[in-house]
């Protein structure tokens, strides 16, 4: 009877194995939901709403079109959710900000906030600064600006009884404080000089003692320093 030669017997045992082939994780919809607020919200930072598409977000998402609608209903909602997450982080930073006693660190503290935002968050606030072409239950930048307003006010209203003035001049004030800080930070978006620092410094400077009383090398008061 013959026998295998050993070339043949041996002719798999050199063959490499073939890895087994391994299959892509497929997305739960939580994490689905988040690449796409992920990535419209870096589009619309940089292109704004119109010149943003469902095709675009769904091509970088390496999904088809109808998979954005199905969680967003559309290019609106998507826009919509991304705007009502950034207006809250800005919110809570700011409202969390506020702690000290002092009226003048308040201010500081406020000041901060804002610019922390801008330098952590910088798509969030070009999104939040361009007129927004959808309505939104929590309206326009202009309106988190009253949101955030409304916190100091009611810090104002207490010093102003304090020290004898009208309390309900209280809003007035705030929203000068607050506007003067959001408009001073989008300028600051683009610029980004001088330092933070020193921004935040020549804000509090003007808002306390006015343009009579500039400080000509102002100082902050507060333990933070950067």
């Amino acid at each position: 009877m013959a026998t295998e030669s050993s070339s043949t017997k041996d002719s798999g045992k050199d063959r490499p194995t073939r890895a087994p082939r391994r299959t892509r994780r497929r997305m739960t919809g939580t994490e689905r939901r988040e690449q796409l607020l992920d990535i419209g919200r870096s589009l619309f930072a940089e292109r704004g709403f119109e010149g943003t598409s469902v095709e675009e977000i769904a091509a970088k998402a390496g999904v088809s079109k109808p998979v954005v609608y199905e969680h967003f209903g559309g290019k609106e909602g998507l826009y919509a959710v991304v705007v009502d997450r950034e207006m809250s982080r800005l919110l809570s930073m700011v409202t969390g900000a506020l702690t000290a006693g002092h009226p003048r660190e308040l201010l500081e503290q406020a000041a901060f906030a804002l610019l922390d935002y801008i330098e952590q968050y910088t798509d969030g606030f070009h999104i939040l600064v361009r007129d927004s072409p959808v309505a939104q239950s929590t309206g326009t930048f202009a309106s988190l600006i009253g949101d955030i307003a409304t916190q100091v006010e009611d810090i104002l209203g207490l010093e102003f009884k304090s020290r004898g003035y009208d309390p309900k001049l209280a809003p007035m004030y705030a929203a000068a404080l607050v506007g003067m800080v959001a408009l001073t930070g989008q300028w600051w978006l683009n610029v980004r000089k001088p330092k933070k620092s020193e921004v935040a410094a020549h804000l509090v400077n003007l808002a306390w003692h006015g343009l009579q009383g500039l400080e000509h090398h102002p100082r902050l008061v507060g333990r933070r320093r950067t």
